[in-house]
């Protein structure tokens, strides 16, 4: 059992709060690093399944995803009012994509259309609502909300690495996933579930909002759920590709993409939750 591993995880959770702390100011920069690097291995991956992205367009959407993200509270979104730009923009890309298709029609216009979508909304639109989560509904309240699924990822990873390594036995997604334990997977929900509560449990002291027992059942089962669903996903995505990372421009190397994916199902999930349940009581 490697120890740096999980030195490592809370090296880089250390240096994530930073960016996340700081706000706009390092996290716009981060967010199109990370979003245009993911996109391009993603881009590289399909390429090897002789799927040809429109990875242009991809950037272009990813760049203007930015700004859209920020929610209507933000001083720089007030002079726009309610308008949903997010939702707006994801409209525009796929119709942007629809035309270029018919224009160019060939056998392949329907897998790059289809692909190219899913890379913009599972990368682009999923990761752009770091940003809205930020500043829901406040830069305070809202770190503390961004916090959550952070947390849980690392605890997810951390987890499911010690007690798979210790205690695994039973695979869990063997064809996607071979060294994923059933243990494994129990031990890092476990122990998000923990910090999740944790986390809960600390925020009124900072922030003054509290929230009731159902809500916080809900976070501390959904957001380790969702970490841990985000991760099986991304290798059903490599193992359908025929690779073992996903940053295949720099082989043996772990990429973007596999340091992100749970954060592309997690934080989503936690800001959804937020919107549509916990964050009106």
């Amino acid at each position: 059992m490697s120890v740096s591993r999980i030195v490592s995880a809370f090296l880089a959770f250390l240096l994530t709060l930073v960016v996340l702390t700081v706000g706009l100011p390092l996290l716009g920069p981060v967010y199109l690093i990370l979003t245009f690097v993911a996109v391009q291995e993603y881009t590289v991956m399909m390429r090897l399944r002789g799927i040809p992205i429109r990875r242009r367009g991809l950037w272009i959407a990813s760049a203007l995803t930015l700004p859209a993200s920020l929610p209507p509270t933000h001083p720089w979104m007030a002079p726009f009012g309610d308008v949903p730009w997010r939702e707006l923009l994801l409209l525009a890309f796929v119709v942007t994509m629809l035309v270029l298709e018919v224009i160019a029609s060939n056998r392949n216009s329907l897998h790059a259309l289809a692909f190219t979508v899913l890379g913009y909304v599972w990368i682009s639109w999923m990761f752009g609502l770091i940003i809205t989560l930020r500043y829901t509904p406040d830069g305070i309240i809202g770190l503390w909300y961004l916090t959550l699924p952070i947390l849980a990822i690392i605890a997810t990873d951390v987890g499911g690495y010690v007690f798979g390594t210790l205690f695994g036995k039973r695979p869990l997604a063997p064809r996607i996933s071979p060294n994923k334990t059933v243990e494994g997977a129990i031990g890092g929900f476990a122990l998000a579930a923990v910090v999740v509560l944790a986390t809960l449990a600390l925020m009124p002291l900072w922030s003054g909002y509290r929230f009731s027992a159902v809500h916080v059942i809900v976070f501390c089962v959904a957001v380790p759920l969702a970490a841990l669903l985000g991760d099986l996903f991304e290798s059903l995505v490599k193992r359908w590709v025929g690779v073992k990372d996903a940053g295949v421009f720099l082989p043996g190397q772990g990429g973007v993409l596999d340091r992100l994916d749970s954060a592309l199902i997690a934080v989503p999930v936690t800001y959804f939750l937020i919107s549509l349940t916990l964050g009106r009581g």
